[in-house]
C-alpha cells in the first residue's frame, strides 16, 4: 500500500496538467491491469453487525490484498457514454470478517454496464463512473470454515473514477458492492486500482486523428483543420483553397498574385508582369488599350485595328498601309494601294502581242515570239493586283466556227505560257472572238495580216467580282 499511494500521488499530479480523451467511439476498446481488494467486514456470524460501511477504509484488518496484477477487464464502448465491462479476479483471502484464515482462494467473473460522467464536467481528465452489473463469484480450497468451497451469483454496483493523463491511457480506482444470492456466502466489498489502456479507433489516413472526428478521413492532414490537409501550407485548407498546390493570399482563396498588381495568377494573362485589371493584368506600356504582347508598337500609341501601331502610309500612295496591298509599291486607291497599268501600258503590251506568231492553221506559237512574251510577262509583273485578259482574233478565211475555234486556241496557248513564266493564274483569262472583231479589211493580205492577231486588255469584269468575294 505504500509504494500505491506514491503512484497515485504521482498519477494525480499528471492529470493536474493534462487534458485528454476518455473511452469512446475512437477508442472503443480498452483492456484494464488492476491490483484488487476484497473486503468481508462487517459479515459472517461471529462479525460486528455494524453499518455496511463501517470500517470501510479499514486496509489493515479487512482488506485482502495479492500485491500484483490479479484483475484483468476488458471494456467495449457502447454510445452515448455506455461502456460494458467484463472483469476476471483472483485473490487470496486471508481475513474473512474478524476471521483469520488461510489458504482459502477467491474467484469472480464480473460484467457491468458502466456510464461516464465525465461529459457532464467539461469533458476534462476527471472521469467519474456508475455502474451496475452482475457476476458469479467462488471462494473454496480451505475446510477451516463453513463456508468453504462455496459459489454464488451477485448483483454488483459500482463506483469508480478515471484519471486520464493521455488518449489512450488512464489511472483507474474503483469500490464494488457485490451483494451474494447465497446466505452461505457473505456479501461484501471489492476494490481495485490499476491502469485501463484504449485502442481500436479507426484513423484511415494515419494523420492521429480519428475518422469519428477527421472531416477529410481519406487524407492525412493537420489537426487546425479537423484532418484536413494544407498541401501549400498557406494557412488555407486545400478544401478551401482555389490554388492549393500553390501558396497564397487569403484575399484570393489561397492562390498567389505574383507580380502584385491585385490580379491572382490563375485570372492574370501575365501573371509574371503588373498590369492592369482591364487587360487581365497585362500591361499596357503606350496606353494605347493593346496589351503589349499582342501590341507590334508597344513603345507608339496605335488602334487595336492596326495591332497597336500608328497608321501608316509607306509609299505615300494615299491607301494607309493597313489597307495597302501594296505597302512598298505607289499604286491607286480604286485597286487597294497597288499601281494598275494605264493606256500606254496597255499599248506597250499590244505593241508585243502584235510580234506573237503561230504556226500555219494551229495555236503553237513560233520560237521566235517568245522574246515578246517574256516582255509582256516583266511587264505584267509589275502588276501583281491586275488580271489581264488576252484575246484571240483572226481573219475572215475560212469559216466562222473553225475561226472561232482557232483563236480560242491561240488565247489559250498564249495564258499558258505566260502562266509557265511565272504569272498567277488566278490573274489571267483568255478568250477567242474569231473574225467578229476585225480592225482591218480582210480584201486585202495586209489588212487580214492585221487581222489575225493577239491583243492584252484588262479584265475589270472579274476583278470587281474577286473583290466582292473577298
Amino acid at each position: 500500500m505504500k509504494h500505491l499511494s506514491k503512484f497515485l500521488m504521482a498519477a494525480l499530479l499528471v492529470f493536474g496538467f493534462t487534458s485528454v480523451n476518455a473511452q469512446d467511439a475512437n477508442n472503443p476498446w480498452s483492456i484494464g491491469l488492476q491490483t484488487n481488494a476484497v473486503d468481508f467486514y462487517p459479515t459472517g456470524e461471529d462479525a460486528p453487525l455494524g453499518g455496511t460501511f463501517d470500517d470501510y477504509f479499514n486496509v489493515g484488518d479487512h482488506w485482502n490484498i495479492i500485491p500484483a496484477v490479479s484483475r484483468i477487464s476488458v471494456g467495449r464502448y457502447i454510445g452515448s457514454g455506455f461502456v460494458f465491462d467484463l472483469a476476471g479476479s483472483i485473490n487470496q483471502i486471508d481475513n474473512y470478517g474478524d476471521m483469520g484464515v488461510s489458504n482459502l482462494s477467491y474467484y469472480s467473473l464480473d460484467g457491468s454496464f458502466n456510464y461516464s460522467l465525465r461529459a457532464m464536467l467539461n469533458d476534462g481528465w476527471f472521469d467519474p463512473v456508475i455502474g451496475i452489473g452482475g457476476g458469479y463469484t467462488r471462494i473454496g480450497d480451505s475446510g477451516d470454515i463453513p463456508i468453504s468451497d462455496m459459489s454464488a451469483a451477485t448483483l454488483n454496483g459500482k463506483l469508480g473514477i478515471n484519471f486520464w493523463f493521455s488518449d489512450n491511457v488512464a489511472l483507474t480506482v474503483e469500490s464494488n458492492y457485490k451483494h451474494v444470492f447465497d446466505p452461505d456466502l457473505a456479501t461484501h466489498f471489492q476494490h481495485a486500482a490499476g491502469v485501463k489502456f484504449m485502442f481500436g479507433g479507426t484513423d484511415s489516413d494515419g494523420d492521429g486523428i480519428y475518422d469519428k472526428d477527421d472531416e477529410c478521413p481519406e487524407t492525412p492532414g493537420l489537426l487546425e483543420f479537423n484532418g484536413c490537409p494544407d498541401t501549400d501550407g498557406d494557412g488555407i485548407e486545400d478544401r478551401r483553397d482555389a490554388c492549393p498546390d500553390v501558396a497564397g493570399l487569403p484575399e484570393f482563396d489561397g492562390c498567389p498574385d505574383t507580380d502584385g498588381d491585385g490580379i491572382p495568377d490563375p485570372e492574370d494573362d501575365c501573371p509574371e508582369v503588373a498590369g492592369l485589371a482591364d487587360l487581365n493584368g497585362c500591361p499596357d506600356a503606350d496606353g494605347d488599350g493593346v496589351p503589349d504582347h499582342e501590341d507590334d508598337c508597344p513603345e507608339e500609341a496605335g488602334p487595336a485595328e492596326n495591332n497597336g501601331c500608328p497608321y501608316e502610309d509607306r509609299d505615300g500612295d494615299g491607301v494607309l498601309d493597313k489597307d495597302d496591298e501594296c505597302p512598298d509599291t505607289p499604286g491607286t486607291v480604286e485597286n487597294n494601294g497597288c499601281p494598275e497599268p494605264d493606256v500606254e501600258v496597255i499599248s506597250e503590251l499590244n505593241e508585243y502581242s502584235k510580234t506573237v506568231l503561230f504556226d500555219l492553221n494551229k495555236a503553237s506559237i513560233r520560237s521566235d515570239s517568245e522574246e515578246a512574251l517574256e516582255s509582256i510577262a516583266d511587264i505584267m509583273e509589275e502588276y501583281p493586283n491586275t488580271i489581264f485578259h488576252v484575246e484571240g482574233h483572226t481573219d475572215s478565211t475560212g469559216s466562222d466556227q473553225y475561226n472561232l475555234q482557232l483563236s480560242k486556241e491561240r488565247a489559250a496557248s498564249v495564258k499558258e505560257w505566260l502562266q509557265e513564266a511565272g504569272i498567277p493564274a488566278n490573274r489571267l483569262t483568255s478568250e477567242g472572238y474569231g473574225e467578229s472583231r476585225p480592225i482591218a479589211t480582210n480584201n486585202t493580205a495586209a489588212g487580214r495580216q492585221d487581222n489575225r492577231r493577239v491583243e492584252i486588255s484588262l479584265d475589270k469584269d472579274k476583278e470587281m467580282k474577286d473583290k466582292e468575294n473577298e
